[in-house]
């Protein structure tokens, strides 16, 4: 019975010595690239947008997807999407949903697709991400097809894989040239004009309107540019508070003494821009902010805060980089050139403020004030008599009065709570009644003992 040559393979007698080898490999080859289901490879498309808000997912996904598809045409169909939106490039495949959904597909068997594709390289790589990714790819016998190549990768080929790596870095630069470019341009535009370069206002200011936008492109879509000016009714706290930290008081106290007079948080005042926040209380954080930011000086101030990028993972270098927010020190802010708002406090005030914070402990600059500061002791619990409590800011401007002090009665009792002080306690003297109190005290009442704990059995 005579043999049946394979498609596109000559016959027996057409075929001369040791070639009739070498056709029926290659037809072999084209049959079984041939096979991979009716118009042969399967494709799973992979596409990416970064920002949601500066890019349209909708059309950036079509474009990329049209071109992956003019790519593959005559070679096979796209049967799969993986697209994620609001993922930047420097983010690594683990971290990115849909790509980590890609690379969770390909062990198995049954995943419906043979190959990748992609419409922009720096859509799916940066760096030294194509390096890690690529092994994997092989390894389950995946094919890579990108525009840059013109179709199918091939790992084991050298120029490929220079390609590769130098478009890898090309993506790196882009990125590494746009935030330098950006933060050259917010530097000198802070220092040269003192513009507001956006996010939330100070507690204290409200936005007013600053004419068109100085850029005429953006003027022409209707943007408008804007400034700082105090807020009537929030920017007489911010001085308050500045003047209780010249006069010695800690955040603490003032924290308190807001929170007694009942005056609204920055997040309970523009609940709008705070969402997050409960706008329940002060807090000790939120006063510090308030005291630390120079802005109040009437100079705007850039870089107070800087992004670095940590490794998410010493031990696995290939999870990439995440970003963490750092202060810098004041060495490092761009501050105006001249005032850019109107200042609700002096230079000198904010400077001094800065400095009272500086010491801490015993011999911070609020315990030095008073003369028998560590030396008296309540006779009925024991626990030390603190500072006089900041006054809560009062007047027209507030919304909320000082609370009145609270009735004297003729029984005094003690609290329990440690950021009072006890009720049988006389009224703090005033300054010119602490000339007069001598600073021997050798005849104030000792401590009520405790009684020993029982042991237990």
């Amino acid at each position: 019975m005579a043999a049946t040559a394979l498609p596109g393979m000559p016959a027996a007698g057409q075929a001369a010595g040791g070639d009739m080898l070498t056709l029926w490999a290659e037809a072999t080859g084209r049959r079984r690239a041939a096979g991979h289901g009716l118009g042969g490879l399967r494709f799973a498309f992979y596409g990416r947008v970064s920002t949601e808000d500066w890019q349209d997912p909708v059309t950036s996904r079509a474009r990329q997807r049209d071109q992956a598809a003019a790519l593959v045409a005559g070679n096979g169909r796209i049967v799969a999407e993986f697209f994620d939106t609001g993922y930047s490039r420097t983010l690594a495949w683990a971290r990115r949903p849909q790509a980590a959904a890609l690379v969770a597909a390909l062990a198995d068997p049954d995943r419906g697709w043979d190959a990748i594709v992609i419409g922009e390289y720096e859509r799916a790589f940066y760096g030294g991400q194509y390096a890690s990714m690529a092994p994997l790819f092989e390894h389950y016998g995946i094919q890579l097809w990108t525009p840059e190549i013109g179709g199918r990768i091939d790992f084991g080929a050298e120029d490929h894989e220079q390609t590769m790596l130098a478009l890898g870095l090309q993506s790196k630069r882009e990125i590494a040239r746009t935030r330098i470019r950006v933060r050259t341009a917010m530097a000198t535009q802070t220092r040269e004009q003192g513009r507001y370069l956006g996010g939330r206002p100070p507690y204290g200011y409200r936005l007013a309107d600053a004419g068109p936008h100085p850029n005429k492109v953006h003027a022409s879509w209707g943007r408008r540019a804007h400034r700082l000016e105090p807020d009537p009714a929030t920017a007489p706290v911010v001085a308050w508070m500045f003047a209780q930290r010249l006069a010695g008081h800690s955040a603490a106290r003032i924290t308190r003494a807001l929170n007694d007079a009942g005056i609204p948080c920055p997040s309970a005042a523009d609940p709008k821009r705070n969402p997050h926040r409960s706008g329940k209380a002060w807090t000790l954080r939120t006063v510090a902010a308030i005291l630390a930011n120079p802005r109040y000086t009437g100079r705007q101030v850039w870089n107070r805060q800087r992004t670095d990028h940590d490794l998410v993972d010493p031990a696995n270098t290939g999870l990439g980089h995440r970003q963490v927010q750092r202060w810098n020190l004041p060495a490092g802010w761009v501050i105006s050139a001249r005032p850019a708002h109107p200042a609700i406090i002096s230079e000198a005030d904010y400077i001094a403020a800065q400095d009272a914070s500086a010491p801490r402990g015993p011999a911070g600059p609020a315990t030095r004030r008073y003369l028998l500061a560590g030396l008296l002791a309540c006779g009925r619990c024991g626990r030390s008599r603190p500072g006089p409590t900041a006054s809560p800011p009062t007047g027209a401007a507030t919304a909320t009065p000082a609370p009145p002090a609270p009735a004297r009665t003729a029984r005094r009792t003690c609290t329990s709570a440690r950021t009072r002080s006890c009720p049988g306690w006389p009224s703090w003297p005033s300054c010119s009644q602490k000339a007069a109190i001598p600073r021997a005290a050798g005849n104030w009442p000792a401590p009520r003992s405790r009684r020993p704990r029982r042991p237990r059995s």
